[in-house]
């Protein structure tokens, strides 16, 4: 299975080339963007091989489906589905640029990203996982069905909120035909 392209009204994710490796890098460098991303901010070093793993493993072992989010042939940000062991099932992970926040990207990239996975990947159910201090993360996914479940407490002393989307909520708010990518 190779990643397939995925279109919103404004956005389109695509599977990343070579070429987008300062864009990756300069995204997850934003302190901005990555104190809410993982283990929060990483070296350059660190992100350089995090994008160098998403072709020698993630799309090399065909591990998950993993995007670069491009508005206008523009980066824009990133975007994947992936297993996850805590919550178990599938995780839809997003960051976009801070220059792209306050506009329903976010909400687009979410919607196609749980639609992606309740139709191509036949999920029942969807993940996230949140820091309890990312308001505006947890309002969005609040918005397109994503109900909490739990928390997780983190080694650092912070918490995690634990959310999950049910494909009965209803596959029509995808913002994808039929819960299928557009």
């Amino acid at each position: 299975m190779t990643t397939p392209a995925l279109h919103t009204a404004r956005l389109r994710l695509e599977p990343y080339t070579p070429s987008d490796e300062e864009d990756f890098v300069a995204l997850f460098q934003d302190a901005r963007v990555s104190r809410w991303m993982g283990e929060g901010p990483a070296t350059e070093a660190e992100d350089r091989a995090l994008f160098g793993r998403i072709f020698s493993k993630v799309y090399a072992q065909d591990l998950f489906d993993v995007w670069a989010v491009r508005r206008g042939g523009r980066f824009f940000g990133h975007a994947e589905i992936k297993p996850s062991s805590d919550p178990d099932g599938h995780e839809i992970v997003y960051a976009l640029a801070a220059a792209a926040w306050g506009q329903g990207f976010g909400t687009e990239i979410a919607r196609a990203l749980t639609g992606y996975g309740f139709g191509a990947l036949g999920l029942t159910e969807v993940h996230a996982t949140v820091a309890a201090e990312n308001t505006a993360s947890l309002a969005l996914l609040g918005r397109i069905g994503f109900r909490h479940v739990r928390d997780r407490a983190e080694d650092d002393g912070g918490t995690t909120r634990v959310l999950t989307r049910s494909a009965a909520f209803d596959t029509a708010d995808t913002g994808c035909a039929a819960g299928q990518p557009r």
